[in-house]
């Protein structure tokens, strides 16, 4: 039997300044880390997280290299019930690092060292592997990083829809400049967008990817490029779901939280979204969840958390 819930891409380990407005350039300067990291890691252990009371099994496919970083990461994984047997281990590669600055302005600057986080090759994606498949999470991050990690998620979308076309195809468009173009994201990005069930754009990849000024106006012209669900993430103040159903949008507001680090809330909120669409939830239900599980998460420091079910339904009801 295969997982449920599957997610493939980069794994990397996050080293990041704790204090704001310093350059990675400043010598002497501090970091704290490493921290278990990577867009698909941080989103497939939440999903993991929440999806345990539904019984929801979840994998990943992806690599490190043979060092103390892999391990930190695969010993999260790990711990949180993910399936790691399909996370190869590369003996000449490094495991892959970013290297984050924070400012004042709410921006962050990353450093990249791929290392082995972009050699997920088609050759790993194994057909078996998706025997049980009802939901598949793409980044655009995982699409960036190199051209075999590309491919590889290409494959991913095809083998799922195959053996399930009911398959959920979810889609965040993570656009990350420092990997490629704009322009480029926006073409590679093209063919999972036109499989995707589930979007998860903020307003401006939205804009990009419709090609037009405004977020509303570009969340609803993208509802007629294939995406059956467009959620727009508005960080602290929630989301706005669009559907056929829903052409105008269901705003739901965020939850009010103390601040400490907003890396991994978006990756988190997408991976509690789709536990909450697979439930079979109403629409409000699902976005509220999403947003009770990335406040949370910016709560904590480093861009995975150990937060659970229960913690989120806790904060839930106290609103």
């Amino acid at each position: 039997m295969g997982p449920n819930i599957i997610c493939l891409g980069e794994l990397l380990v996050e080293i990041m300044r704790f204090e704001k407005d310093i350059p990675h350039g400043k010598v002497g300067a501090s970091y704290k880390g490493p921290f278990p990291s990577g867009a698909p890691a941080i989103f497939i252990g939440s999903a993991t997280r929440m999806s345990k009371p539904f019984n929801l099994s979840s994998g990943f496919i992806g690599v490190v290299g043979n060092d103390e970083f892999g391990e930190t990461v695969l010993k999260k994984l790990k711990s949180d019930g993910v399936d790691i047997s399909k996370v190869r281990i590369d003996k000449l590669r490094t495991t892959g690092i970013a290297f984050n600055q924070y400012n004042s302005d709410g921006s962050r600057k990353f450093i990249f060292a791929a290392g082995a986080a972009g050699q997920t090759s088609p050759d790993d994606i194994d057909e078996e592997y998706f025997s049980d498949i009802k939901a598949l999470h793409i980044m655009g991050s995982s699409l960036s990083i190199s051209g075999i990690s590309r491919d590889s998620c290409y494959k991913a979308v095809e083998i799922a829809r195959s053996l399930n076309p009911q398959v959920t195809i979810s889609f965040d468009p993570n656009l990350r400049p420092e990997m490629l173009d704009i322009k480029t994201i926006i073409e590679i990005s093209k063919p999972v967008l036109e499989m995707t069930t589930i979007l998860f754009p903020s307003g401006e990849e939205a804009e990009m990817l419709a090609g037009i000024k405004g977020a509303e106006k570009a969340c609803k012209k993208l509802l007629e490029l294939g995406p059956k669900i467009v959620v727009l993430k508005q960080g602290k103040d929630g989301c706005t779901i669009y559907s056929s159903e829903e052409t105008n949008g269901i705003k739901i507001t965020g939850f009010r939280i103390n601040e400490v680090d907003p890396t991994g809330a978006g990756d988190s909120f997408d991976g509690a979204f789709i536990v909450g669409y697979l439930a079979g939830w109403e629409l409000k239900k699902i976005g509220k969840f999403a947003n009770a599980v990335g406040a949370l998460k910016v709560k904590h420091f480093g861009p995975m958390t150990n937060n659970t079910y229960e913690e989120v339904l806790k904060l839930m009801e106290s609103t």
